[in-house]
């Protein structure tokens, strides 16, 4: 009987708030959790790693072309979440390792309900208000005018499965006219949502008094909001990322906070994790920033970890995941 190794990598929530979800796997094999820094090397990644052949990751570290050329047997990463950037899907299929992610669904809500709840923190100011209070200045609320979301023209980019929940919520629950650009959806698609297509950013940015950012990261939109795009936009447009942290170019947001050219900045995710409180967006009361919390309730953590752990139970099996990133089989039974 092949033994197994489960090492749960970088998660601060995996078996936190249901712990049968540990139990069923420590029923499988040994089980372990690490944390590393996200920038260490593949080569020590995988060296600190060796004899575990089964991972169940985060949305860091990055699992590299390096770490696959040093790493023994490895079966299968499972994300314990939808994303899988930090992972180099030709050295894990060269390296007959599986990837499998959470389903979009599972996040769908919890993910949209946060953009737009962080959005809204921004925009009403409800954070800097609430402080006012527990320092025992309420008179001061005239301070705390803020912006109705309501009738507001707002653009969606990325409009996949938390995408088109966000399109939906503020169009249905705040009357907003929603623009949405997306190169890999039809209009079709979007009129399902209620979202008008777009063709282009340069056509998206002018109109919207709101971005909501909720595109998956590849090579090709890296940086896709820098300072060219904030150009475009609205003077004193709300932008909120609930997406990733690298869709934007860090320094060109600081640039337009300082201008006023950016209103208010919600972001639930940075392009190095995790923050800091010396991080150059928090020297600006008009930002909004959680620490990769989207999906964090009760209902998403549940269905995340079934998921994973479903997984390691398919690999043992002998099945091949469902979610997989790769289309291959060579090495299932």
């Amino acid at each position: 009987m092949k033994e197994y190794k489960i090492a749960v990598v970088n998660s601060s929530s995996f078996g936190k708030k249901f712990p049968r979800h540990l139990a069923e796997l420590k029923e499988i094999g040994e089980l372990n959790f690490f944390v590393f820094d996200p920038e260490i090397s593949g080569k020590v990644l995988a060296q600190e790693l060796q004899g575990y052949n089964i991972i169940i990751s985060s949305v860091t570290p990055f699992f590299t072309k390096e770490f696959f050329d040093n790493k023994d047997e490895l079966l299968l990463i499972s994300r314990h979440g939808i994303g899988y950037n930090n992972i180099d899907l030709k050295a894990a299929e060269k390296h007959n390792t599986i990837v499998s992610i959470v389903p979009p669904l599972v996040e769908r809500d919890a993910v949209a309900e946060h953009n737009v709840s962080n959005l809204l923190n921004v925009m009403r100011k409800i954070s800097e208000s609430a402080q006012e209070v527990k320092e025992d200045r309420w008179e001061e609320r005239a301070k705390f005018v803020g912006h109705t979301l309501f009738n507001k023209t707002v653009g969606v980019i990325g409009v996949g499965n938390i995408g088109s929940c966000v399109a939906e919520i503020v169009r249905l629950g705040f009357r907003c006219d929603v623009l949405a650009y997306d190169p890999y959806k039809s209009k079709l698609d979007l009129d399902r949502f209620g979202a008008k297509k777009v063709d282009s950013l340069e056509e998206l940015l002018p109109q919207c008094d709101v971005v909501c950012l909720c595109a998956s990261l590849n090579a090709e939109n890296k940086y896709m909001i820098g300072e060219s795009e904030v150009a475009l936009m609205k003077d004193g447009v709300y932008i909120s990322n609930s997406a990733r942290g690298a869709l934007v170019d860090e320094s060109a947001i600081v640039k337009g906070l300082e201008s006023e050219k950016i209103a208010g900045y919600a972001c639930d995710v940075l392009e190095v994790e995790p923050g800091r409180s010396d991080h150059p967006y928090l020297k600006y009361k008009n930002v909004s920033m959680t620490p990769h919390t989207g999906a964090y309730t009760y209902e998403c953590l549940e269905g995340m970890g079934d998921k994973c752990v479903a997984d390691v139970k398919n690999i043992v099996d002998g099945k091949l995941p469902d979610c997989t990133v790769q289309s291959f089989s060579k090495y299932i039974k």
